[in-house]
């Protein structure tokens, strides 16, 4: 943690967070040697947010915050010097990405209209707690400027969503939304909650069987033995982008200024992929 230059109060963030990648459920050794270059992307959530400095306003998901760089920093060396996760060992990230260097931030829980993850997940208001996900890629950028209807708004996102892996992958990835307190004023003013976004994502971007097909645009989708097993009736049914609505994790966090909301691309999820993993932070 030194090394990476963190202050002694980062600590307890920082063992959080090595407890929460450490849980079998997050599959911290799948993350690293798969060649799709997933790693994690650690959350803060509660009170030590302002405690140690942490940024959830203007430019959170990058550069210039010590607290936000130097955990992700702390947490990634940890896992290379101690776990062993060295290119061309057992971290076989094909491009690798700017997450394999630091990938942290705190989500701005007094400017949701949502209640924080951390109490979305099952903790106390007042509890300090650390979320690991896995991702692939991000931030990317969902503009909508002019939306002034949460439906529409949602639409937008969903549609910028669609990508993830490829347009072609459902049922098998998760994403973490970081939605702009513009964007976040928008479904306020609606009442449209996290569940009413999660379902709007599903609805808009589902596809039908068929329609994962490779054809003469893409060659992506299902394999030639996979709709061989399947019926008429199976192919003209329709499947959602991710398997559970629970894959959609969103948070509000960035400046004031600016109608978007940043997609961090996740990994695979279920048996052979990772699921988020949330830690509570304790005093040390």
């Amino acid at each position: 943690s030194v090394m990476a230059g963190c202050r002694p109060d980062y600590l307890p963030v920082i063992i959080a967070a090595i407890e929460a990648l450490s849980d079998e459920a997050f599959n911290i050794h799948g993350v690293y040697a798969t060649t799709l270059g997933a790693s994690p992307l650690i959350i803060v959530s509660g009170p030590i947010r302002n405690k140690i400095g942490m940024n959830y306003k203007q430019g959170s998901l990058g550069q210039g915050n010590r607290a936000n760089a130097t955990i992700g920093r702390a947490v990634r060396l940890i896992i290379r010097n101690i776990g062993g996760a060295k290119p061309e060992g057992t971290e076989r990230s094909t491009f690798g990405n700017p997450l394999k260097y630091t990938g942290c931030f705190a989500e701005w829980e007094e400017r949701s209209p949502w209640e924080p993850l951390h109490v979305e997940r099952g903790f106390r208001l007042d509890e300090s707690v650390v979320t690991v996900c896995a991702v692939t890629s991000g931030p990317v950028v969902i503009m909508d400027e002019h939306g002034l209807q949460s439906d529409l708004v949602a639409g937008t996102i969903a549609e910028g969503v669609r990508s993830i892996l490829n347009h072609k992958v459902f049922g098998v990835a998760q994403c973490v939304l970081v939605v702009s307190p513009e964007h976040a004023d928008v479904f306020s003013k609606d009442s449209y909650t996290k569940t009413d976004l999660r379902r709007r994502i599903q609805e808009i971007i589902r596809l039908r069987y068929k329609d994962l097909v490779p054809n003469d645009i893409s060659s992506a989708g299902l394999r030639q033995e996979e709709i061989d097993t399947l019926s008429e009736h199976t192919m003209n049914m329709f499947i959602s982008k991710f398997a559970d609505e629970s894959d959609i994790n969103i948070v509000v966090a960035g400046s004031g200024a600016g109608k978007f909301t940043a997609c961090y691309h996740g990994w695979l999820n279920g048996k052979w992929g990772s699921v988020p993993v949330s830690r509570k932070i304790e005093s040390v």
